[in-house]
């Protein structure tokens, strides 16, 4: 196994609060303005043409909604625009394998059901290639080996699975490849477009992994994973076609990269942490070699896996002295796109020629940010009640003393996600307006480990909950905070968090700000999206079985306890979230208007799971700032005219 580490980043300060304690206090530091926040990037996603020649990216149109311009790098006269979205704006896109083509995919008004559309780059004629209603399609696989291709996944046979479709990409012609069998929610294919790997979970919740020699071979049993075991599952063939690639904690704590034969079955480890789970893997893709595998530590770091890369990595590691990730390559594999990542900077973006070790600034995708002071990221640790080491970021606004400051627990989502360093634009608004923000991997999160994973099952409002209480108690007893003024603030499952802060443990936090969080764990359980059900076993396993645990699962739902909120709150939801319903907002309004409790409600009419379109970003944040200064005092922007949230109040 390799070990030759390679950071891809500056070390972490560790005098950094000391340095601020004695730094002269600034009093001036501007005010960002939220439109620098949650507007949309200036320009964004670069992506080379396979041939090397073109360069697309998501940028505004003049209308101000996302669509895919397109540069051409031998002739570079002016950027074309080339998609005509005009709402919802597009956030994926991917090249065919030519120069002429684009990809991408959109859905009406955050329903999820997404659409795969085609556009003529030269032509700017585009056609939607998945034109069914209330059907969600995504691409499996595309390969430069078959340019006209592409494999599909389709729910529209039944809604709780995913077919596998062939996609002419001249014609538009659509032919049933593979039938999901029952269960399946993930495929794998080998390197000539074959589906050769479904994995599904038993009865029992353990994760079957099923391959076939070839396409319409019959499926037989290849692997079963125990249902505690984490990680990705079959990440890919391997290079010469003989074995998997398995990114899982198999005879592990933290998952890893494992190479399984598949005739022998016998493992071969490639690469791990002891500490930090698998973080993605990086291969060459007309050759399928291993390259570099990514863990997600403190901050993001490299394990180099192919030394012919030593010298790109060293070059690109020593220009800039930040940690960075390959976001696009041509065929030839002679120019890169690399994004470099800080806590403190927008993401720049730069075009590396490999053999010339040259850089080339593309773009930054929030250019006037940089005329700002931001705050740094702090990685933190600290123990739980019942000692679990836990860790997290701190961040502390600029200009302030870092004491006895208002703070916002900034609560993530998922719950089997986690928080990373880097910029983060909602943390970076909050500590501009004189907050600490504190964001902690609670138990339950992903990235270190299935033991601090599977400690959150059936911990929702309970563990996971004291986890984040204990976050807050040592942000006081290290003298940051205010103890009378820490608001809790999430989405998601975060959004659920709040609710079960203020439900739960109604003297914690002197307000809330929930966004599309459930409230209700029943109602949300029996309301899944069709497409979820093969993951239910998970879900049962890491909340409570309806079938079997209704009563438990109501005691962890703050809706029953909405009597108990006396603290004020805040809640916006998207009608159309398939993920939680707006019922589960609905519903606990309703409970506390009935036993006058403060709360104040936004609906967003052409939202789903989160706010994709700016507009609504600015008239939430707006409110939300409203919100917070209202009771931690921190400072507010006031509402533009284009941020009138008042209509939205329901």
């Amino acid at each position: 196994m390799i070990r030759n580490i390679i950071l891809m980043g500056w070390v972490m300060m560790t005098t950094l609060l000391q340095a601020q304690q004695h730094e002269q206090v600034k009093q001036d530091t501007p005010l960002i303005p939220r439109a620098l926040l949650f507007g949309n990037p200036v320009k964004a996603m670069p992506s080379l043409s396979p041939d090397g020649t073109k360069l697309a990216y998501i940028a505004p149109d003049k209308n101000d909604v996302l669509n895919v311009w397109v540069r051409d790098l031998k002739n570079p006269i002016e950027d074309k625009q080339v998609t005509s979205d005009n709402k919802q704006g597009i956030r994926s896109f991917t090249w065919q394998y030519d120069p002429s083509h684009i990809i991408y995919s959109q859905d009406k008004d955050g329903d999820e059901n997404t659409h795969l559309y085609q556009t003529d780059v030269n032509t700017l004629v585009t056609r939607d290639l998945t034109p069914f209603e209330n059907v969600k399609a995504g691409i499996l696989d595309y390969s430069h080996k078959y340019p006209n291709e592409m494999l599909v996944l389709l729910n529209k046979r039944d809604p709780a699975h995913f077919d596998v479709f062939r996609l002419n990409l001249i014609t538009g012609n659509l032919e049933l490849d593979t039938e999901n069998p029952g269960g399946v929610f993930d495929w794998e294919t080998d390197h000539d477009m074959n589906v050769r790997v479904a994995e599904s979970y038993t009865k029992d919740g353990d994760k079957l992994i099923r391959i076939r020699d070839k396409s319409g071979d019959p499926w037989r049993d290849f692997m079963v994973i125990d249902q505690y075991e984490i990680g990705d599952g079959v990440v890919g063939f391997t290079d010469d076609g003989k074995g998997l690639y398995l990114s899982t904690s198999l005879d592990n704590n933290t998952s890893r990269l494992l190479k399984v034969d598949l005739e022998t079955k016998k493992t071969q480890v490639i690469v791990e942490d002891q500490e930090y789970d698998l973080g993605g893997i990086m291969k060459n893709p007309i050759t399928h070699q291993l390259e570099a595998a990514g863990f997600d530590k403190k901050i993001f770091e490299w394990v180099l896996l192919d030394r012919k890369l030593a010298p790109d990595f060293q070059f690109l590691s020593d220009q800039m002295k930040m940690p960075f990730k390959l976001s696009s390559r041509d065929l030839a594999n002679e120019n890169w796109v690399v994004a470099y990542y800080s806590d403190k900077t927008p993401t720049r973006f730069y075009l590396y020629n490999r053999k010339a070790k040259k850089l080339d600034y593309l773009f930054t995708t929030l250019p006037d940010l940089e005329k700002y002071e931001l705050s740094p990221m702090l990685p933190i640790s600290y123990q739980a009640r019942d000692g679990m080491k836990l860790h997290g970021y701190l961040t502390l606004p600029t200009g302030k003393e870092p004491k006895n400051l208002p703070l916002i627990l900034y609560v993530h989502g998922g719950p089997q996600v986690r928080d990373s360093w880097g910029l983060n634009p909602s943390v970076q608004w909050l500590a501009n307006r004189g907050y600490a923000v504190l964001q902690i991997n609670y138990r339950g999160s992903s990235g270190y480990g299935k033991h601090f994973i599977n400690a959150g099952n059936r911990e929702w409002g309970a563990k996971m909950q004291t986890d984040l209480l204990d976050g807050k108690v040592w942000a006081i007893s290290k003298g940051f905070v205010d103890p009378e003024k820490v608001a809790i603030y999430g989405g998601s499952y975060g959004g659920y968090a709040v609710l079960a802060g203020l439900a739960f443990y109604p003297d914690e936090f002197c307000c809330g700000v929930d966004i599309v969080g459930p409230s209700n764990l029943i109602t949300l359980l029996k309301t899944v999206p069709p497409y979820w059900k093969p993951l239910m076993t998970q879900m049962n396993r890491r909340i409570g079985n309806l079938e079997t645990d209704e009563e438990f699962i109501k005691s962890r739902s703050p809706f029953f306890k909405a009597d108990k909120i006396k603290k004020p709150l805040l809640i916006a939801q998207g009608a159309n979230d398939p993920r939680v319903k707006q019922a589960e907002s609905d519903q606990i309004v309703e409970a506390m208007r009935k036993n006058k409790l403060p709360v104040e409600y936004l609906l967003f009419a052409d939202e789903g799971h989160g706010f994709a379109r700016p507009e609504n970003r600015m008239k939430f944040s707006a409110a939300a700032e409203e919100f917070l200064a209202r009771y931690l005092l921190g400072r507010h922007e006031p509402a533009g005219e284009a941020e009138n949230w008042q209509s939205l109040v329901k």
